[in-house]
């Protein structure tokens, strides 16, 4: 296996992972209020790693082809976005124990509820197959087999380092980053960046209708 072409993976492979803001927010947000955060970076690493696999090895094409399903995945990353948006907002006016109690949350149901954003907040954001399956996998299926191992491996690597990076970063940064008035910064920061993601990808769908 080449080093070479696995730190190349690597390096590549962060600079897609890095910008996706929303699924970023959401592992950042669990990391702060400690709340299922080493649950939520495995989780979304392990979406990466099954969809780095499909772009390496054959899937791009069939998927960047497929406008139909992009379409779907965008109308539900827009509606996600926009849910995870509300409820960001309704944390940072009423405050984080007021919202949980709102909605009805509990320990028992905790775990579940969780996952089930992290896997919609990086299955249903169209940038994720773009990005991780189409632009990594045409990179990555110029290679040779053996080295195209390699770049796959280090891309995953790439999304296991930085998920779990942010993800206990921001526990252990908790005290400080949990603040009342740190807390509502954030997440109307959050909120902001899951309408601002949301407003591209509306925009983007609505251009591609019109293609």
């Amino acid at each position: 296996m080449s080093s070479s072409v696995l730190l190349q993976g690597f390096g590549l492979g962060l600079s897609m992972i890095i910008p996706i803001g929303a699924q970023n927010a959401f592992v950042l947000n669990q990391g702060i209020r400690r709340h299922h955060h080493v649950a939520t970076a495995t989780l979304c690493f392990l979406c990466d790693f099954a969809l780095i696999a499909l772009g390496v090895f054959g899937g791009g094409a069939m998927l960047s082809s497929n406008e139909t399903l992009l379409s779907v995945v965008t109308l539900g990353g827009i509606a996600f976005l926009l849910t995870y948006a509300y409820q960001s907002l309704k944390r940072a006016w009423i405050g984080e124990e007021e919202s949980a109690e709102s909605e009805g949350e509990n320990t028992g149901k905790g775990l579940m509820a969780v996952l089930i954003g992290a896997a919609a907040v990086t299955l249903l954001n169209p940038h994720v197959y773009l990005d991780t399956v189409v632009v990594l996998g045409s990179i990555g299926g110029q290679f040779e087999p053996a080295q195209r191992t390699a770049f796959a491996v280090g891309t995953m690597l790439a999304s296991m380092v930085w998920f779990y990076g942010i993800a206990l970063g921001a526990a252990k940064m908790s005290p400080v980053l949990s603040k009342p008035n740190v807390r509502k910064t954030i997440d109307i920061l959050v909120a902001g960046m899951m309408v601002y993601v949301a407003f591209l990808l509306m925009q983007k769908w609505m251009m591609g209708l019109e293609g």
